[in-house]
């Protein structure tokens, strides 16, 4: 029997508790209870997670642990893991978590006839192997020279994440070999990619599972064309020999990339039950480690692993990741939070908040439940953000004091990459620049928090026409997520620390979190519009009156 959380007598008792809630401000709580910040405070993997500083009391947290009882996490949790098919609009076990199943503590996991971890480390150490070559240089360029650039041709999942962790793991870089990637279907996105590239020493990785992908293939082939012709122009001629040494492919249909010129050999895959949202520890990471290496990919994830564990094996009631997304369920649900902030404090994770909106917004951007029914809540966030003070300067205004309320997630480190000191304008002082930078993080969940009365305003001699624009109102709930540095277990730990409340948010809105048809219309009307604004066909067919009208006025326009 489907059983609705709205229908929960832990749903009543959380609108009972919001209106509580609504009545008490952060600054007497932590008032009543100076040991607040430790007991809302917890351990995932290598993430300290402090949520003492969120609109909840103890009874709150008792509370969603009950919720979760009811609307069955458990068992949920324990479907996810067994490779049940718990993807049932498509019919598919949802197995991401046997990406980063250590193979020595993991034994056989059979899915579907087939033994999933041993599939799994068969293709990570094909694509170690292949990796270590390219690293090592024994895997040439046609002229034999060394590869330098890795160019990834990918979208969505297949570009999403790759990026966000390349940029994230700059840190860890030991090898002199970088990146670029290439998702969008605008020409001028490979076109800059592309420039000042020397084709003797670029290696393209194709990423298309089904090797289908209109902005992928339509971007590999132009990248094979420019490929071709720039060696052409270094004497080169050997077309087909120089696509099967300068492009790889992680894909599972073989035939399609062998048809496109790629050496089937070199073709890295990936299954059904791996959703491109969920794939970058996959074979889709496979710049990664071509460009940190085999240790460093382990270590990424190793951290994984660890949440996956923490979440698996924890009570609900001192489980982080299920407090988090039972909390983001709570603001969404009860205090009518619309969007959702992620706000790294490290420059690494610049590409995190974009990551985290395909990977909340696609999976629970929904309004059927998986039994078929219209949900009778509001689902899914829209996450945004930007990394530390660049934000501050932008849009934390809203947070502060806009009319809206903004939970945010903050993310730190205690340590840097790159220490530095700052001796001032006159260099008679001495900064250290990463604890300014961590002033500010400390300073602005504070700020939301406690907000400034207007007794603090009207204390500091400010004019009377002004104290109630300088007011903060303070009760701006956030989530502080702290490690020690920013190590590859930390990266794979904060994805899966997301995956998985995501994962929560999903079980308790009756979601399927692992399907997407709402991207699919714009995608087949595109197809059926392409020939109406094709110069070169003139062929139209019937269109609503403004897409006809915008058709008429590039048709008209175009050069």
């Amino acid at each position: 029997m489907t059983v609705y959380a709205s229908e929960t007598a832990a749903w009543k008792k959380l609108a009972a508790k919001k209106s509580e809630l609504a009545n008490v401000s952060l600054r007497d709580a932590f008032n009543q209870n100076p040991n607040r910040a430790r007991d809302f405070s917890f351990s995932a993997g290598p993430l300290f997670i402090d949520l003492s500083k969120n609109l909840i009391d103890a009874q709150t947290l008792d509370l969603f642990a009950e919720l979760a009882d009811e609307v069955g996490l458990k068992g949920a949790i324990d479907a996810q893991f067994s490779g049940k098919h718990i993807n049932n609009t498509e019919d598919r076990a949802v197995l991401h978590t046997a990406l980063r199943d250590p193979e020595f503590m993991s034994g056989s996991l059979i899915v579907d006839g087939q033994d999933v971890i041993g599939d799994v480390h068969k293709t990570l150490n094909k694509m170690y192997d292949f990796a270590e070559k390219v690293r090592a240089g024994v895997w040439r360029s046609i002229s034999g020279k060394q590869f330098k650039t890795i160019v990834n041709i990918g979208i969505g999942g297949s570009d999403l994440g790759p990026v966000m962790v390349y940029e994230a793991l700059r840190g860890s870089a030991n090898s002199d070999i970088t990146a670029k990637f290439v998702s969008n279907i605008d020409p001028t996105d490979l076109a800059e990619k592309l420039k000042g590239l020397d084709p003797e020493t670029t290696l393209f990785i194709v990423a298309s599972k089904t090797f289908t992908t209109l902005e992928t293939l339509t971007n590999a082939r132009l990248a094979k064309k420019w490929l071709i012709d720039e060696l052409a122009k270094k004497g080169i001629f050997d077309s087909k020999g120089a696509v099967r040494q300068h492009f790889i492919a992680v894909s599972t249909a073989l035939d399609k990339v062998e048809e496109f010129g790629i050496d089937p050999n070199n073709a890295f895959g990936f299954w059904n039950w791996v959703g491109g949202r969920y794939s970058v520890d996959s074979a889709v990471g496979t710049a990664l480690a071509i460009v940190y290496g085999k240790s460093v990919f382990r270590r990424f994830l190793d951290g994984f692993h660890q949440i996956d564990e923490h979440f698996k094996n924890s009570d609900f009631r001192n489980n982080a990741v299920v407090l988090m997304g039972m909390l983001n369920v709570f603001y969404v649900n009860f205090w009518g939070a619309h969007s959702h902030a992620v706000l790294p404090y490290n420059q690494y994770l610049h590409r995190f908040p974009a990551y985290l909106q395909q990977l909340t917004m696609e999976s629970n951007g929904k309004t059927i439940r998986k039994d078929g029914t219209r949900t009778d809540v509001h689902t899914g966030e829209i996450f945004w953000g930007e990394p530390g003070t660049n934000g501050q300067h932008a849009f934390y205004q809203l947070i502060h004091q806009g009319t809206r309320l903004i939970p945010a997630d903050f993310i730190a480190v205690a340590n840097p990459v790159h220490p530095s000191k700052d001796y001032g304008a006159k260099g008679d002082e001495v900064n250290d620049v990463h604890e300014l930078f961590l002033a500010n993080f400390f300073a602005q969940t504070k700020a939301l928090a406690f907000g400034k009365t207007k007794e603090e305003v009207e204390a500091e001699g400010v004019r009377p026409d002004l104290v109630n624009a300088k007011v903060f109102e303070g009760n701006r709930p956030t989530t502080s997520i702290m490690a020690v540095s920013l190590t590859p277990e930390v990266v794979g730990a904060l994805i899966a620390l997301y995956e998985q409340i995501t994962f929560v948010q999903g079980v308790v809105w009756g979601l399927n979190s692992f399907d997407q048809w709402g991207v699919e219309l714009g995608k087949v009307l595109a197809m059926q519009i392409y020939p109406a604004i094709s110069k070169d066909n003139s062929a139209l067919i019937a269109q609503d009156a403004s897409t006809q009208n915008l058709i008429n006025y590039y048709r008209t326009h175009r050069r």
